[in-house]
Formats: structure tokens, C-alpha cells, sequence
């Protein structure tokens, strides 16, 4: 969107959140992939199964991954 100044007024935000987003996504699925290679758990709890932990936490790290990656190309 272009400001009545006629510079483009979204660039900032848009690359702090896209960054933002794909560096967490991709430290999510650098820390899953670390413990799981461990052998230790990705979850610290007694109600969730290790198979759903990872499956979660590849999911939600691939989503804000992509999300990231989908706002930076954007720009």
C-alpha cells in the first residue's frame, strides 16, 4: 500500500514479521530435529505422546516457516 507521501508504507512490518516468522519456524524444526536425534523428548509433559509432540512441532514449524518465506516474497 503506498502512503499519501507515495512511499510504500508496509515494507517495514511486513519484512520484520516475515523474518520473524521464518527464523522461528525454521529454529523449531532445527530444536524438533536435534531432540528427536537425541533421543530426548520434544515435549516435557506426561499427556501428550512423543509421536504427537513432533508431529506438532514439525507442523507448526513448517507453518510458520512458510508463512515466513510466503511474506518475504511478497515484498
Amino acid at each position: 500500500m503506498t502512503s499519501a507521501w507515495g512511499a510504500v508504507s508496509e515494507t517495514g512490518p511486513a519484512l520484520f514479521a516475515g523474518t520473524a516468522c521464518a527464523l522461528f519456524g525454521a529454529a523449531l524444526l532445527l530444536w524438533t530435529t536435534v531432540r528427536r536425534a537425541r533421543g530426548e523428548p520434544v515435549a516435557a509433559t506426561t499427556t501428550v505422546g512423543p509421536a504427537t509432540a513432533v508431529a506438532l512441532a514439525t507442523t507448526f514449524g513448517m507453518a510458520f516457516l512458510g508463512y515466513g518465506i510466503w511474506q518475504l516474497s511478497t515484498l
